[in-house]
């Protein structure tokens, strides 16, 4: 009995242990999110400027070098493609904007999309209300035809997503040579939408912003 009671431990331990090994803490998540960016920003050959630099270009990047620029508090690389026609939002606004976009896990490779009102339901704009607080955005989708509520189950618009509207226009096609602001976004998990969040994945975005009616 003594004997089965100590071989009882000796596997209980192993497999307590086992267990341990096999669990992957929230830093080698991090780890393996960083390495998927880096993995990202070298396929693409993207030219990573600092916010000073962007700054000094007029908030441009320049597309022709595949510039993205990297704001340290959010860990957030963007490209602006184009600025777009209309205005910024101002303080103290309040704006319904609607979105074209297609989402890749950078953890599942560049090339796979994982969410997308481009490549599927290219019926449905994705309505999100946005507020200005001096300069601070939040924002909120809606849950009548939109993708990414349909996809996580959360109205929160991912913090990533508003990263670009302190810098572009946010218009319509409502008259000749009218253009709809676009962007590229690198967006971490912190920044990122909840199952993102939860599994700690990176995301790339490609989407274009304009004013609802």
């Amino acid at each position: 009995m003594k004997n089965f009671k100590l071989l009882f431990c000796a596997l209980l331990a192993a497999v307590v242990l086992a267990s341990c090994s096999d669990s992957e803490t929230y830093a080698d998540m991090k780890k393996k999110e960083r390495s998927a960016i880096n993995r990202y920003i070298n396929n693409q050959k993207i030219k990573v400027i600092s916010e000073a630099q962007f700054e000094a270009q007029d908030c441009t990047t320049d597309t022709a070098k595949n510039e993205y620029v990297l704001f340290d508090n959010t860990g957030v690389y963007m490209q602006i493609l184009r600025k777009g026609t209309g205005e910024k939002i101002k303080d103290g606004e309040r704006l319904d904007i609607l979105c074209r976009f297609s989402e890749y896990n950078l953890l599942e490779g560049d090339s796979v999309v994982t969410c997308s009102n481009i490549y599927g339901y290219t019926w449905c704009n994705d309505r999100m209300t946005v507020k200005n607080t001096s300069g601070s955005f939040t924002g909120v989708f809606s849950t009548d035809m939109c993708v990414m509520y349909r996809f996580y189950s959360s109205t929160a618009v991912p913090s990533g997503w508003l990263v670009p509207l302190t810098y572009i226009n946010i218009g319509r096609y409502d008259s000749k040579g009218a253009e709809l602001a676009k962007v590229r976004l690198i967006v971490p998990h912190s920044q990122g939408q909840s199952d993102a969040a939860q599994q700690v994945y990176p995301c790339m975005y490609e989407i274009t912003y304009e004013r609802g009616r």
